[in-house]
């Protein structure tokens, strides 16, 4: 992010200088630098958030008449996450325990073969699904889920196998989040690739446990960083300390089931489930603290309040808030010409109350909100890009679709 001209910092540097300098011509430098444009601010990646109160979404109503909504195939038993493969089939994963690839035609194929046994109850089963950046070369696919252990455990896990004729070969458990809790919630989780190679996987606090979000030495309520074989990075920020397991690279979050990579700045980005009411957008740095339990913007499904508040020195401020929730699960950042206006654009899948959210970003801020598809009355479980620039959301129902949007004919 570039910032130009002169903001309240440029013009006490001017009053400071009129003030101690008598020479006039020094005086009218200054002035004809600022005048030219002058950058006050240097090169950056992102505007960090205030530390007073966030922005909060105005809930906007939803827009008719932009979007043209086809339905590319049916029948998919609550499809969580869509992967698109260089010749333009999806990887789609269905919370069941199911991957199915999706012809062009819309045609389903049996589920394939070498999937991880999962837990499907509550928030658990079979979640996201991403390619290796290397994939044309290596086709390594790489899966989240809830992961049963013993005695009624269960936790998040990152699976990875090769993809050949039948389904995944060669699978093996590259990460497991410590320790495993009973439950059946908030186990997040979207994986993302960095422009490094590296592998952000995003969790939950598995939602009886939340005080564990602010326990370096436990997995839960944090996003990790490992490195694509599930080795981690010595660069990670808790990386050799003895008191913190050396995968985190942020924490006090609540359950992420929203996340992609910033196109231009290579930064990730984040939206999270608050309670009742505290849905955030974020951009996680490594090592910050996020505040949760300790601050948030949203309440208990009881009415009771959560924590502290919501600001406190210390601890991370949202970039953006929604209360009412969106209930927020995909993401992806625009980068395509089908929808040329909406270049550098988060899309958002919502489920409550069922929208795609456009969020126009200004200097790394919130500047314009939109909602689309109101009308479909769908829990819109995940978006993704399309080859051409078309996008693909995933319905969360029993019979769920694949959706392909286009833009309306004028």
């Amino acid at each position: 992010m570039r910032e130009s001209g002169v903001g309240s910092q440029g013009v006490n540097v001017i009053r400071s200088f009129e003030v101690s300098m008598s020479s006039k011509l020094l005086r009218i430098a200054l002035l004809a630098t600022v005048a030219a444009g002058t950058p006050a601010l240097t090169q950056c990646t992102a505007q960090k958030p205030p530390p007073g109160p966030a922005p909060r979404s105005p809930a906007p109503e939803s827009l008719k008449g932009v979007l043209r909504v086809d339905t590319v195939a049916r029948g998919l038993e609550h499809p969580w996450g869509v992967a698109v493969l260089p010749d333009g089939r999806l990887l789609v994963t269905e919370r069941s325990g199911r991957v199915r690839i999706v012809e062009q035609d819309g045609r389903l194929s049996k589920p394939l073969g070498g999937v991880p046994k999962v837990l499907a109850e509550g928030h658990g089963g079979l979640l996201d699904i991403a390619l290796d950046p290397r994939f044309s070369d290596n086709p390594l696919v790489y899966l989240s889920y809830a992961e049963p252990g013993e005695d009624g455990l269960a936790g998040t896990a990152v699976a990875r196998g090769r993809l050949g004729a039948s389904g995944l070969e060669n699978v093996r458990v590259i990460y497991r989040q410590q320790p495993k809790v009973k439950g059946s919630n908030h186990f997040g989780s979207r994986l993302v690739f960095a422009r490094d190679g590296a592998l952000f996987v995003t969790q939950g606090d598995r939602f009886d446990y939340r005080d564990q979000a602010q326990n370096l030495a436990s997995g839960l309520g944090k996003i990790v960083r490992i490195n694509s074989d599930g080795s981690v990075p010595r660069d990670n920020p808790f990386a050799g300390q003895t008191d913190a397991r050396p995968e985190i690279w942020s924490y006090g979050h609540r359950n992420v089931q929203a996340a992609a990579l910033h196109p231009e700045t290579g930064q990730l980005w984040t939206v999270e489930h608050g309670a009742r009411g505290g849905d955030e957008l974020n951009h996680p740095e490594a090592g910050k603290n996020y505040g949760w339990p300790i601050i948030t913007y949203g309440i208990d499904y009881s009415g009771a309040k959560i924590g502290e508040g919501s600001v406190k020195p210390g601890l991370e401020q949202p970039v953006y808030y929604w209360d009412p929730v969106i209930a927020p699960s995909g993401m992806v950042f625009y980068t395509g010409d089908a929808f040329p206006d909406w270049k550098g654009s988060v899309l958002i899948g919502s489920m409550q109350p069922g929208r795609l959210v456009r969020l126009t970003l200004q200097d790394g801020k919130v500047a314009r909100e939109e909602r689309y598809l109101g009308g479909l009355g769908k829990r819109i479980r995940d978006v993704q890009q399309g080859l051409k620039g078309e996008l693909y959301l995933l319905t969360d129902e029993d019979e769920g679709q694949v959706l392909r949007v286009t833009p309306a004919a004028p």
